[in-house]
């Protein structure tokens, strides 16, 4: 290729010009690419994608680099932010090591396209540049998180040099008035768009002969695998890195369309805190001080809903940290979600010195499920030298839910009344 560079430098080149925040958990074969960025080392691969969710609320381009085994950590969030919705384009740069190498596996990633249903772009060298751009591109419109899958082959070919400039649109989250349903609804309609936007995309080379898919030999070329492009015939030869993906999900037909998203309107009643719930105090704290929580899964989440109608919500169970530390710069999270692993997030924000007002609800249980005890929260955050305070310390409460400019942990303690029962009410 005339006037190329090193694939792996002109990736980074391209990397760097599409969004302006990069985390990265080294490994082969993508070590080099996350030092060429500069990129920050969060606790794990999940808060780092916590990370870049929360620059996406905040309108910012941001972006992950991992290798294949590190994308498993990220799972949770990665599924749930395609039914939540992200603004600024979120993209995962993974490195899958084919032949094991210097890895446990061989785990093909393209498989997390299908189970999370995002969009998984796979370029060769001529394409690197315009696949960066695109998979940003395609993040942003169908508001889910983008696949970018490097494998060594590509990273020591050669390839075009210039990165295209960026060109941010960020999409806009699914309103507040959807249900779960709904968002799941509306997610499976932005699933079968992406079938469109693979048979269309430019990216994808036609061709006699075999078909190449990423950096693999062909005539004809594959880029957009997951959903893959229409028109590869059952006859035809695909040549791939790594297990037969391409060639098993040839064919494959976008789902039925869901109908119109449920609202909460068309239901008529949603769920919301229990009349008698010790934390309804702080909520209301946060709503009369306009700090603004990320709510984690659980009974935190019912801040969202009426009478406070307050924060935005989540991604998954433990997630409220981690995407806050970046966005809004309030967490509201369980006890139980905080273990359950929300505190790898907490660790690296005090790492970091990062700004944020972490409020653990401390209630001993596992209240929206039928209240199975857990053994609380308090003596594995000594380190975090915690302000722990009983939800009736009104305050004290006043006096701690207040913005920092270090991390800072509060604990508040409160018992769910007896035979309490999270509400509902009519829409």
């Amino acid at each position: 290729m005339e006037g190329s560079v090193n694939a792996e430098t002109a990736l980074v080149a391209a990397l760097r010009a599409a969004a302006g925040h990069w985390y990265g958990v080294p490994g082969y074969p993508v070590t080099g690419i996350a030092a060429g960025l500069g990129a920050r080392l969060p606790a794990n691969e999940k808060v780092g994608l916590e990370n870049c969710l929360g620059h996406s609320l905040s309108g910012r381009r941001s972006g992950l680099v991992v290798k294949h085994v590190g994308l498993n950590a990220c799972a949770d969030p990665l599924v749930q932010a395609t039914t939540r919705g992200i603004s600024a384009g979120v993209v995962v740069v993974v490195g899958d090591d084919v032949t094991a190498r210097w890895s446990e596996n061989t785990q093909d990633s393209r498989y997390y396209g299908e189970l999370a249903e995002v969009p998984v772009l796979e370029p060769d060298g001529r394409a690197v540049a315009d696949a960066v751009e695109e998979a940003f591109r395609i993040s942003e419109a169908a508001s889910r998180v983008a696949l970018l899958r490097v494998t060594p082959a590509l990273l020591e070919s050669d390839a075009a040099p210039a990165p295209r400039p960026a060109e941010s649109h960020p999409s806009t989250c699914p309103v507040a008035d959807l249900t779960m349903k709904g968002r799941a609804a509306r997610a499976s309609r932005g699933t079968r768009d992406l079938f469109r936007w693979a048979a269309a995309s430019r990216l994808n080379r036609p061709g006699r002969g075999a078909i190449g898919v990423g950096a693999a030999d062909g005539d004809a070329r594959v880029i957009t695998v997951y959903p893959p492009p229409p028109g590869i015939g059952t006859a035809a030869e695909v040549r791939e890195f790594g297990r037969p993906f391409v060639r098993e999900h040839r064919g494959l037909r976008p789902p039925a369309d869901p109908g119109e998203p449920e609202t909460y309107a068309r239901r008529g009643r949603r769920s919301v805190l229990c009349a008698d719930c010790p934390f309804a105090p702080v909520i209301a704290l946060l709503r009369d001080r306009n700090l603004i929580p990320v709510c984690d899964t659980g009974c935190a989440l019912m801040a969202t809903a009426p009478p406070f109608s307050h924060g935005v919500a989540g991604y998954g169970l433990g997630s409220s940290i981690g995407v806050a530390a970046t966005s809004t710069g309030v967490a509201l999270i369980g006890d139980y979600a905080l273990l359950h692993s929300g505190i790898n997030a907490l660790i690296d924000a005090h790492a970091h010195g990062t700004p944020l007002l972490c409020i653990v609800l401390e209630n001993r249980c596992l209240a929206m499920t039928g209240r199975q005890p857990h053994h609380g929260v308090e003596p594995y955050l000594a380190w975090a030298a915690p302000i722990v305070l009983d939800a009736t310390d009104h305050a004290g409460l006043a006096r701690a839910i207040a913005p920092f400019d270090r991390t800072t942990t509060v604990i508040v303690r409160g018992d769910c009344p007896e035979g309490a029962r999270y509400g509902t009410m009519e829409c």
